[in-house]
């Protein structure tokens, strides 16, 4: 595989030429009924849909979800809600907004379907295209999830992949999303050791899923060949760069650069500021991370931390690490932070 080749290729997805026959959704849609308005999103029903046999079905909820009536991000955090079953403060932690910020859009979500009078059902398959962008972001969003330790959540998301990429085997961006889950999931088995968490560079490479990684680079080099060069296929890119020995820092360097101008995402520019780091030097790659607003959001100051402390700077990285520290959700997320803590104060500075 050749990032660089393609990084410079024409963006052209193909239109959606297939869709299966339309299911009957009303026992999966009641969630989102009048009568269920009233309800705080966290009283919502998380069991419904947990003996579910059949991932395409719930796909097909994930469309009807994702009407061009509601906004994006309404599109993206009802469905979570509704389908996935994350909990209103999970949603928000996704979105870096208040869970009492995302309880009422989710309301207001649930209201605007009821009062546009959108049908529940799939669309015809001109009209796929329109809710595309949201279907992919929640199958995402609810990988990313389980691969902060819900493994439930992460091979549930991938059974959508496969059968989102079953649907549309010319989409690239489909084809490049299932690639990007398959590479981070081959790696899930050596992500922790005695349940704390192990990072890239420390990882038990022979723990790895090597057929898992062989599938993923299969289907991006698919999305490749139909020309894709949207943001899950570069994405996936990366993570089959973050698979290879030795690692090509400039390469993943660029394709962060290509994904962050593509996304205009701060949450990007945190990663590329990390790939920056190991091509162009620490400074570079603090640099960029002090350019960005992003004070609630736990991986900025994880990253500063690591970037400061490798710089011999260790009462600064220690005030990012403690920051990082009162951000982190997962408990051993918080260990590891506090391990970094725990060093520099032994240690006065842990430089690489």
């Amino acid at each position: 595989m050749s990032p660089g080749a393609w990084l410079v290729a024409t963006a052209r997805n193909r239109a959606i030429d297939r869709i299966r026959r339309e299911r009957v959704l009303a026992a999966k849609t009641r969630m989102l009924e009048l009568d269920e308005a009233h309800k705080e999103p966290d009283q919502m029903d998380e069991t419904a849909f947990s003996d579910e046999p059949f991932p395409d079905e719930r796909l097909e909820l994930i469309f009807t979800c994702c009407h061009p009536a509601l906004a994006l991000d309404l599109q993206v955090a009802l469905t979570l809600r509704t389908l996935g079953g994350l909990t209103t403060d999970e949603i928000a932690r996704a979105f870096i907004v208040p869970p009492a910020t995302m309880a009422q859009r989710l309301v207001r979500a649930k209201r605007k379907i009821k009062q546009a009078g959108i049908p529940f059902r799939i669309p015809p398959a001109h009209l796929l295209p329109d809710r595309l962008a949201a279907v992919l972001a929640v199958v995402y969003l609810v990988f990313n999830e389980g691969y902060g330790g819900r493994s439930d959540l992460a091979a549930e998301a991938i059974r959508i992949g496969h059968a989102l990429a079953g649907l549309m085997p010319d989409e690239p961006e489909v084809q490049g999303l299932l690639a990007l889950m398959l590479l981070h999931d081959a790696r899930s088995a050596a992500r922790f050791r005695d349940g704390d968490l192990v990072l890239l560079a420390d990882q038990d490479e022979s723990l790895w899923d090597g057929a898992a990684i062989a599938q993923g680079r299969a289907l991006l080099d698919r999305a490749i060949a139909l020309r894709g060069r949207g943001p899950y296929v570069l994405q996936a890119a990366i993570a089959s760069l973050n698979a290879e020995r030795p690692r090509d820092a400039t390469e993943i360097a660029a394709l962060y650069g290509e994904l962050a101008r593509l996304t205009r995402s701060p949450v990007v520019e945190v990663n590329r500021a990390a790939a920056v780091a190991e091509a162009e030097g620490l400074e570079a790659g603090l640099a960029i991370l002090d350019r960005l607003d992003l004070d609630a959001y736990q991986y900025l100051h994880a990253a500063r931390a690591d970037l400061l402390r490798r710089l011999g700077r260790p009462d600064e990285a220690r005030a990012a690490y403690l920051r990082a520290a009162e951000l982190a959700t997962a408990e051993s997320e918080r260990r590891f932070l506090r391990r970094r803590i725990e060093e520099l104060r032994k240690d006065g500075q842990s430089p690489n």
